[in-house]
């Protein structure tokens, strides 16, 4: 445990090296000193057939190494039809944010990636070609906020997926854990504690390895949880880029057992309790795709992208379902649905490169299968939601709304100068206090809060609001929405 979190200090050392370094790349090199001179179309707005002709070689980073030299070799054939004088090659990169991080710093990393979660808004022009103007592609893509700065989009999202917990049905059925109403509908937990108890039942009436599985050692699937921070905790769209950065101790627990709190109280009463792996250092994430569709583990929490791999990984896939995190605001719940890694383009390739990358997302994005093939939300506004979230019924589907106008930096400056919902780090520490019962988790909490309130400080951020909603002074009511 003690190696993964040195990995960790050195992702947040790349993170300030790109910070330090990006601008002097990005401004060195051209093809010819005359690339910028020709003027790039938008994404949204390109013509395919203006570019039958174009010649290039492009290359794309990915994550997805399980199915980079079959799928996406797949798509990248179907496109190669299309336009025969480009050529698609994919690079599959397992430690993905570690390594991109770095090679981004240089420049020499290929034509186009996902982004890292390492790289701040304001960094996006050091590296990346702007797409559009943020109010046209808007209007068109979903969840083209997240990669915004300056009203210019620098990464439209490889689909969406939505905030809850990936389960074996069977399982969860054979362990008492699941029951059915009078219509065969799933009675599901809707707060912590119900979900807590489910966890129990299985551990006590199973033989399964984890009845919930943190998968600790893969890093970033820690880092998973910080996504449930914000819609899935508070049901306010506004939570995460407005107003949680003008509040004060956002960490403290509430009587409702909602907000951030009510996140990470799961996670360390799941551990503590012993309801998770024996050894979560020595956790495997690919493995771990079997394991739940055949019924060793239990319960993953991860964004609805899972769902189609758990059902791919083997020959239960009617045995995965997908539920809402359980946490429960006035009697309503709420699932945040936001985009998964978004593809930019590198501003140092040449134009026809640009060009023949920015004909391949837009094909991606609009015309190929990736997303019935993926199970998730499609990128393209106006398309159907994937099966996965069959079970979110009454359930409101909400994404988080635009950071106020001057403040569009100010989340990622003060969760990185705060080292609170930044990557897997913070969560780890979660794990660790639990299962090592060194610290309880009032007091992690605690230090939390005061790394955000020196963050906030530090940022000049001014502090409406207390952890309960509540306006500070009798300033905007706690059920408005930021502007």
């Amino acid at each position: 445990m003690k190696k993964k979190l040195l990995s960790l200090g050195l992702v947040a050392a790349m993170t300030v090296s790109l910070a330090a370094c990006g601008g002097k790349e990005a401004a060195k090199k051209d093809d010819g000193g005359d690339k910028q001179e020709k003027a790039l179309p938008t994404i949204d707005a390109i013509n395919g057939d203006d570019y039958k002709d174009l010649k290039a070689d492009i290359k794309i980073l990915t994550n997805r190494t399980d199915i980079v030299d079959d799928v996406y070799k797949g798509y990248a054939d179907e496109f190669h039809k299309l336009y025969p004088n480009i050529t698609v090659t994919y690079e599959g990169i397992t430690d993905y944010a570690e390594s991109v991080t770095l090679r981004l710093t240089n420049g020499d990393w290929g034509d186009i990636c996902f982004i890292p979660d390492t790289v701040e808004k304001k960094e996006f022009p050091n590296y990346f070609i702007p797409l559009g103007d943020y109010a046209k592609m808007n209007e068109k893509y979903n969840f083209v906020t997240e990669k915004t700065f300056d009203n210019t989009v620098y990464g439209v999202p490889n689909g969406g997926t939505a905030g809850g917990v990936a389960y074996n049905k069977k399982v969860w059925k054979e362990a008492g854990a699941l029951k059915e109403d009078s219509d065969g509908n799933a009675i599901l937990p809707k707060t912590p504690d119900e979900f807590l108890e489910a966890l129990e039942l299985i551990k006590k009436n199973t033989k399964v390895e984890a009845p919930l599985y943190t998968n600790f050692a893969a890093g970033w699937t820690m880092g998973a949880w910080n996504d449930y921070v914000g819609i899935a905790s508070t049901a306010d769209p506004d939570y995460k880029n407005n107003r949680l950065l003008h509040t004060k101790d956002p960490f403290t627990k509430n009587d409702e057992m909602s907000g951030p709190y009510a996140v990470y109280y799961t996670l360390y009463e799941a551990v503590a309790r012993k309801l998770v792996e024996e050894d979560p250092a020595s956790s495997d994430w690919e493995s771990s795709k079997a394991k739940i569709n055949n019924g060793e583990i239990a319960t993953m929490v991860l964004g609805s992208w899972c769902v189609q791999q758990f059902k791919d990984a083997g020959e239960n896939k009617d045995d995965i379902g997908y539920m809402p995190f359980p946490i429960t605001i006035g009697g309503k719940q709420a699932a945040s649905s936001g985009g998964n890694y978004a593809y930019a383009i590198n501003n140092q390739s040449s134009v026809d490169n640009q060009i023949a990358s920015m004909l391949y997302v837009k094909w991606l994005i609009e015309d190929s299968t990736i997303f019935a093939d993926e199970g998730s939300i499609p990128a393209l506004k106006g398309e159907p939601l994937p099966d996965a979230l069959a079970e979110f019924e009454g359930v409101e589907l909400l994404s988080d709304n635009a950071p106020a106008e001057g403040e569009e930096n100010l989340y990622d400056d003060i969760r990185m100068k705060a080292e609170v919902l930044s990557g897997d780090a913070p969560v780890t520490t979660v794990v660790e206090a639990a299962l090592y019962d060194s610290q309880k988790l009032e007091d992690l909490m605690g230090e939390w809060n005061e790394k955000w309130t020196s963050a906030q400080e530090s940022e000049g951020a001014e502090i409406k609001y207390n952890a309960d909603g509540s306006a500070i002074g009798g300033g905007e009511d706690a059920d408005s929405s930021a502007e």
